[in-house]
Formats: C-alpha cells, structure tokens, sequence
C-alpha cells in the first residue's frame, strides 16, 4: 500500500539561527498575524506540497488538498488473487519486458508485506493465481502473438525481496502458436501453468537435480517444418506436466486427460524451426535450465502468448 497522506501539521518548526541556537522571535500563539507574514507561511506551504523527492516529473499531481508531498513507489501492481497477496497495489506498473535484467521488488511503506514478493512481469491476476504459493523457481516463456511461433523464456527465482529475473533466451514454440484447449496434431502449444517435475535426454545427465532418464528412446531424425534436421533436439529435454503423470520419465505415453488432448510437450533443445507443441531453447540455455532447476523450490512453467499471460 502507498503511505498515506497525512493531514495539515499544527505548527511549523521554525529554522535554526546560523549559530545553531534558535531564535528568540516570539511567535504568536492566537489573533491574527501580519500579512507579510501569512503570504510567507502560504508561500512555503504551497512549495513543499509540489515537491517531490527522488521522483520524476508528472509522478505526483498536487492539489490544494494535500499539505505534504507524498514520493510514490514504483513497483509492479499487486495483483488481487496472487498468491499471498492480501491487497490490491496501486503502484505504476513495470513497463520492462519480461526477461528485462533486473529485481522487481515488494513494497516496503505502511502496510506493505515485505516478505511477499511482487508479482512477475507481464503476468494478470488470473495466471498469477495458478501459480502454486509454495513455488520459488517459475520459467516464463512469452510468445510474440496468439499466433506466432517465436517466444521469449526467463527463469525467475522469487526472495523475500521480490521475483529476480534471469537473462532472456530466445525460444520458438509451436507452428500456429497459442491455445487455451490443445488437441492432438492442432499444431498449438497449450497455454497455462505446468509443474516442472522430469527431465531426460539423449546425452548423460548434466547435473541437474530433476530426476533425469538418459534413454536411446531420446533418438529423432527426419526434418521439420522449415526443413531443418531434427537430430539432437531430444539430447536435453524437461517434460512439461501437461496431460502427464508427474514422477515419470518424459518417454511414459500415459495420458490423463485421453489420447484426443495430444502430451509429450516438452522444453528441448532447439532446431531452429518451429515445433508440433513443444518449447524449444537452445542447447547451452536448456543445459543451463537443468542445473537450475531445483524440485525443492517446486518450479512450474507459465507459458502463453503475452496476452493470454496477462489475463
């Protein structure tokens, strides 16, 4: 919550004399006081309602009714429904994309909760309340258009300070883009948000703490949609927990949600082409998400065209 403005003071401290004493003017304690001396008071007053500190112009509007200047603190808005947040923020929202270098903090005025982290970039309150409480590790992945196949991913880490943003990796996703209700072979990549719980490959296990399944049954061939080979884009996979069973190795074909709902999507290394569904990064930036990843900070996946996100 901003700090609240507070009301008119009763009396004006008076500046100390140059040699540190104060000065022995009596002040009057009722009936009027000389003109000159009034337009001096209102002169000061209405200064110090328009000033700001630290701020930048047009932060603040002043207005006869406010007799101080109130600095406003520029965060991300709290988003009403997010998880432990208790009050709607009335802060000026981050304009930075996602992935932007950089802290968004929580506030830190009267009633802030400063063990509650901000809210991620770019994401509403409805995505925001699908993120589980418990969850400190969230890859974001943003796409360009509803129908657009190049994305953006950012591996947030949330403190008690706020969600710290990553670097930005270029990522691609499916063919025809986005959709809220994927079905087998519509080309789309499900929007919403998935935990994160295996991993595999076709290479050995780079480290990372996610159960890993180093298999042959990584192997592809053949080309893609562009025409690119798809050999080595199953060398590192991550299996996202759409229509899956969590605890199993990517390669386990049960589907929860029936055959007609489509699965197998998976974060893996990029072949420079659009995918069927899947997320694809690069092999250095998906061998860099494997070491940190980490199932004790319970990590999801938030994925979606930048305006589904943002619902």
């Amino acid at each position: 919550m901003a700090s609240p403005i507070e009301g008119p003071h009763r009396g004006r401290p008076r500046a100390p004399a140059p040699d540190g004493r104060r000065s022995a003017a009596p002040v009057r304690g009722r009936g009027r006081l000389p003109m000159p001396v009034l337009a001096l008071l209102v002169a000061v007053f209405l200064t110090g309602c328009a000033a700001t500190t630290g701020g930048t112009a047009g932060e603040s509007s002043p207005t006869a009714a406010a007799p101080a200047a109130v600095t406003p603190t520029v965060t991300a808005p709290w988003a009403a429904g997010a998880p432990g947040n208790t009050a709607a923020g009335d802060g000026t929202p981050s304009t930075g994309a996602p992935g932007a270098e950089g802290t968004t903090r929580s506030r830190t005025g009267p009633g802030a909760h400063p063990d509650t982290p901000a809210p991620l970039g770019g994401l509403g309150p409805r995505t925001l309340a699908l993120i589980p409480g418990d969850t400190r590790q969230v890859v974001v992945v943003t796409g360009r258009g509803r129908d657009a196949n190049r994305s953006e991913a950012v591996l947030y880490r949330r403190t008690v300070s706020g969600w710290e943003a990553g670097t930005a990796w270029p990522a691609r996703n499916a063919l025809n883009g986005w959709t809220d209700h994927h079905l087998a072979g519509d080309l789309r990549s499900p929007i919403g948000v998935f935990t994160l719980s295996d991993a595999g490959g076709l290479l050995p296990d780079p480290g990372t703490l996610l159960p890993y399944d180093e298999s042959p049954g990584f192997s592809i061939d053949g080309t893609g949609f562009m025409g690119e080979p798809l050999a080595g884009s199953f060398d590192y996979v991550v299996a996202i927990d759409y229509n899956r069973v969590p605890g199993t190795s990517p390669l386990d074909g049960t589907r929860p949600l029936g055959a007609d709902r489509g699965g197998g999507i998976w974060l893996h290394v990029d072949h420079d082409g659009p995918t069927q569904g899947c997320v694809s990064l690069e092999e250095g930036h998906m061998r860099q998400l494997l070491l940190a990843l980490d199932p004790g900070q319970h990590p999801v996946i938030v994925m979606g065209d930048a305006g589904s996100l943002s619902r």
